[in-house]
């Protein structure tokens, strides 16, 4: 694993948990219960389309690391010039 990888895992798993302490607070803030769950629904489709545009842009770097993979792989098995 790199360091780029480790870095990513880190940056992902302080993004979950701040979700998860906002929602947590935000259970416990004293505002009705109506205005709360609307707030709670906004915050989630804001950390869907966060999570949507991470996966997307994991995939992309996924598709890149196999191409220069088998890049490689194709110079090392073509003949000698």
């Amino acid at each position: 694993m790199s360091s780029k990888d480790a870095f990513a895992g880190i940056g992902l798993g302080i993004a979950i948990g701040a979700v998860i302490g906002l929602a947590a607070g935000m259970l416990y803030a004293p505002r009705p219960g109506e205005e709360t769950r609307q707030i709670l629904k906004e915050k989630t489709g804001e950390f869907k389309h966060k999570a949507v545009d991470a996966i997307e842009h994991g995939k992309e770097k996924a598709i890149d690391v196999i191409h220069k993979g088998e890049e490689k792989l194709l110079r090392k098995h073509e003949p000698a010039a």
